[in-house]
């Protein structure tokens, strides 16, 4: 049986024990695990982690599964049985960290909640991920993403000005609020801890963590007492100087002229000074105008076109990549941001790559996504040996 351990990256001799499913926590505890921390996944043999059956598979394994747990060891254990507790409990002992994402209360009654593990290791650290937080009225409720961005305003704002709220093309609660906040949440006490000696409970509601999401929108709000429409806000459609726009070959540029300086730099390469004067401003009509214009302009020559004019110029005008254009895309491939992978039983595969460099202490995938207990034997007979150890 495998005996892994990570090798590199900036959190190594950091130790988590790894609870949660589907993807908030579990792609919060990747990020950290390509970043050294040794991630053991504790699954029931009972309900292991639900996305292992979500479609599509290749070779009988989940692609979702494999794209959120790689660098992890897997540890199969009932901690729902008087052994298992106690075994979990023992790896307390060993851990610095300890993420779960079961709904408030549910570790408690199991008798692996914060309190029972602070009893065994005064200095772990117990980050809670849920949808609504560990107190308020909505604690208990039932909830995804599309949930919990509704609740905290983000859904309300998303989609054409004329049109229903729209989710979003990728899970903004989940991954900001609940992957993201994640790994903050366990940095931050991590690092408190060295000065307390001690570790605490942290409280992840993903709905608190993704309300930051509105920080320019409620300013606006909080300023003036009008909310803004779907489609008008200046940074989601209302400016056309960033915003959208077809191209003749049926795909599409982002413009993001934001600054008057790119704006009158556009206006002198497209040879249309007399657009100048149109922005900055408030004016629906000349607003209306100015979309107009940009949008025959950019229906007249295809993509390309339009991207190589922008690097000549030094404009902020970039493709708008669809999922099929990422591993060729040259940023994204001098920054290892699409990755290719093996996996034992699924093969050649393509990841998202890990969002942060450093320069000493490099942080990249160890291993593919772990079968289902591969490391329970290895994990165990370490746990036995750290006994003996202490017990000598």
């Amino acid at each position: 049986m495998p005996d892994r351990k990570p090798t590199e990256g900036p959190l190594q001799g950091i130790r988590l024990l790894d609870l949660p499913r589907l993807l908030p926590g579990p792609l919060g505890t990747m990020l950290m695990a390509d970043m050294g921390a040794e991630v053991i996944k504790v699954e029931s043999p009972a309900q292991p982690d639900y996305v292992r059956i979500f479609p599509p598979h290749i070779n009988g394994e989940s692609v979702n599964y494999l794209a959120y747990n790689r660098s992890k060891r897997s540890l199969l254990l009932d901690y729902t049985t008087d052994e298992g507790r106690a075994t979990f409990l023992e790896l307390v002992r060993t851990a610095d960290v300890v993420v779960e994402q079961f709904r408030p209360g549910y570790l408690d009654r199991l008798g692996l909640g914060y309190e029972a593990a602070r009893a065994v290791n005064p200095e772990i650290i117990y980050v809670s991920v849920t949808g609504y937080g560990q107190t308020g009225p909505y604690a208990h409720w039932a909830g995804h993403d599309l949930n919990y961005t509704a609740i905290a305003g983000v859904l309300g704002l998303t989609g054409d000005r004329n049109g229903d709220p729209m989710p979003a093309g990728v899970q903004l609660a989940d991954i900001a609020g609940g992957s993201y906040m994640t790994v903050i949440a366990t940095l931050a006490a991590l690092h408190a801890r060295r000065s307390t000696g001690l570790g605490q409970h942290v409280d992840v509601s993903m709905t608190d963590a993704v309300m930051p999401l509105l920080a320019v929108s409620y300013a606006q709000y909080a300023a003036t007492g009008q909310s803004p429409q779907r489609g008008t806000l200046p940074l989601a459609g209302g400016l056309p100087n960033y915003s959208v726009y077809r191209c003749s070959d049926h795909q599409f540029i982002a413009l993001g002229a934001l600054e008057p300086k790119f704006w009158q730099r556009f206006c002198t390469v497209i040879q249309q000074p007399d657009w100048m004067d149109w922005l900055p401003t408030t004016d629906p009509e000349i607003l209306h105008r100015a979309r107009m214009a940009l949008k025959a302009l950019f229906a007249g020559q295809p993509r390309a076109y339009w991207t190589r004019l922008a690097r000549v110029a030094d404009l902020p005008l970039t493709p708008v990549n669809d999922l099929a254009e990422l591993a060729d895309d040259p940023q994204l491939r001098a920054r290892r941001m699409i990755l290719e992978t093996e996996h034992p039983r699924a093969g050649k595969l393509r990841e998202i790559g890990v969002p942060l460099q450093f320069s000493l202490t490099p942080a990249r995938p160890a291993w593919p996504a772990p079968q289902l207990g591969e490391d329970t034997e290895a994990i165990l007979r370490e746990l036995e040996e750290s006994n003996r150890r202490i017990g000598g």
